[in-house]
C-alpha cells in the first residue's frame, strides 16, 4: 500500500495584510495561499518583484504573523510565542541575498557561525560543530577561515560562511532568499550545487525565493509562480517550466537566454496589492487577453469579472487561470 508523504512545511490559506497608508485600503500583500513543502524537497517560489513572494516567506519563517490562515510544521500548527518561535527557528534557518549585509564585518568567520549556537544554548563541542558546519558548506579546511573577517572572503565564500551559519543548527529545512542574486554567474553555479548537495546527503528541505524561472530549472523540485500575492501556477518543475500553462509563467521564461521565440514584454508594473483588480488578477498584463486569444476561447468577460479559486496546495500541477482551463476543456 502506498503511503503519502507528510508535508515537513505547509501553509494553509495564508493571508497577509498590511494596513493602508494615508487612508487607503489595506495592502493585500498575501492573499490566499496554500504552500507545502516535503521532506528532502526543494520548492522555488517564483515571480517579479513585489509579488509578495519575500512577504510569504517570512511569514513561514514566523517573523510576520498572518492575517489569516495557518502554517504547520511537521504537522503543528506553528506557535507565535517567543519561546516556541525559538525552537522552531533552530529548526527553520535563513540565508539571505546579500552576505554582506548578514554578516557582521567586526566579527571572524567562526563568531559568524558560531552565533546561532550561542543562541540556543548549545552545550555540545562548540568548535567541532562550526567546523562541521564550515566543511559542509564546502569551505576547507575550516580552521582556515576560523579567524578571517567577512572582507577578507570571496563573495562567494561569504555566502557559504552565511550557509554554515544556517547549517550549525541542523536545521531540517532552509528559506533562500535570492541566494545567489549577488554573485557572478560561475560562483553562482556552485552555491546551488551546494545546495543540492546539502538535500541529497542531509535531507535538507529548502524554499529558494527567487525572480529567476532559470535557476528554479536548475534547483527545484517543484516550482510555485506567484503575482500579486497568489499562486498562479504550481506543479513539477519539468512540467511548469516546459509546458507552462499560465500567460504570466510562458511571459517569465519567454525573456531567458534559451527561451525560442521572442519575448513577452509585460506592459505596466504589477497593480498595487492594495488595489487588486476584479477577475483575474493578471488581465491588465495579459498578453493572452490584449492578443484576442481569449476572447476566442470565450472567456474574456470571465478574464475581466470572474476571480479565480485559490490553488491547493500538493504536488500536482495546477494553474489558476480561465483560459488555459478552456483550453484543456477544448481538448487543445
Amino acid at each position: 500500500m502506498t503511503t503519502t508523504p507528510v508535508d515537513l512545511l505547509s501553509a494553509q490559506g495564508l493571508r497577509i495584510t498590511f494596513p493602508g497608508r494615508h487612508g487607503a485600503e489595506p495592502a493585500r500583500a498575501v492573499d490566499g495561499v496554500d504552500l507545502d513543502i516535503r521532506p528532502g524537497e526543494i520548492v522555488a517560489l517564483v515571480g517579479e518583484s513585489g509579488c509578495g513572494k519575500t512577504t510569504l516567506a517570512r511569514s513561514l519563517l514566523g517573523l510576520v504573523p498572518p492575517t489569516a490562515g495557518q502554517v504547520t510544521f511537521d504537522g503543528k500548527p506553528l506557535d507565535y510565542r517567543s519561546r516556541a518561535l525559538k525552537a522552531y527557528r533552530k529548526r527553520v534557518q535563513l540565508v539571505l541575498q546579500d552576505p554582506s549585509g548578514s554578516l557582521n564585518p567586526r566579527h571572524t568567520v567562526y563568531d559568524a557561525v558560531a552565533e546561532g549556537l550561542r543562541i540556543h544554548g548549545y552545550a555540545g563541542d562548540e568548535r567541532q560543530a562550526v567546523h562541521d558546519a564550515l566543511s559542509r558548506a564546502g569551505l576547507r579546511p575550516p580552521e582556515r577561515f576560523f579567524l578571517r573577517y567577512p572582507h577578507e572572503l570571496s563573495g562567494g565564500q561569504r555566502q557559504r560562511v552565511v550557509i554554515a551559519g544556517a547549517l550549525v543548527l541542523e536545521p531540517e529545512l532552509i528559506v533562500a532568499d535570492e541566494p545567489v542574486a549577488s554573485l557572478d554567474a560561475s560562483v553562482r553555479g556552485e552555491i546551488l550545487a551546494l545546495l543540492l548537495r546539502l538535500r541529497d546527503e542531509l535531507g535538507l528541505s529548502a524554499l529558494v525565493v527567487t525572480h529567476d524561472l532559470g535557476l528554479a530549472w536548475n534547483i527545484a523540485d517543484r516550482v510555485a509562480v506567484m503575482y500579486l500575492g497568489r499562486i498562479v501556477e504550481t506543479g513539477d518543475v519539468e512540467q511548469i517550466l516546459t509546458a507552462p500553462r499560465h500567460p504570466y509563467t510562458q511571459a517569465l521564461l519567454s525573456v531567458l537566454p534559451e527561451a525560442e521565440g521572442d519575448p513577452v514584454v509585460l506592459t505596466g508594473e504589477p497593480p498595487d496589492p492594495s488595489r487588486v483588480p476584479s477577475g483575474c488578477r493578471f488581465h491588465a498584463r495579459c498578453q493572452v487577453l490584449a492578443s484576442g486569444e481569449a476572447e476566442r476561447a470565450g472567456v474574456a468577460d470571465a478574464c475581466r469579472t470572474q476571480d479565480l479559486p485559490v490553488l491547493a496546495g500538493g504536488s500536482e500541477t495546477q494553474v489558476a487561470c480561465h483560459w488555459a482551463t478552456a483550453k484543456v476543456a477544448a481538448g487543445s
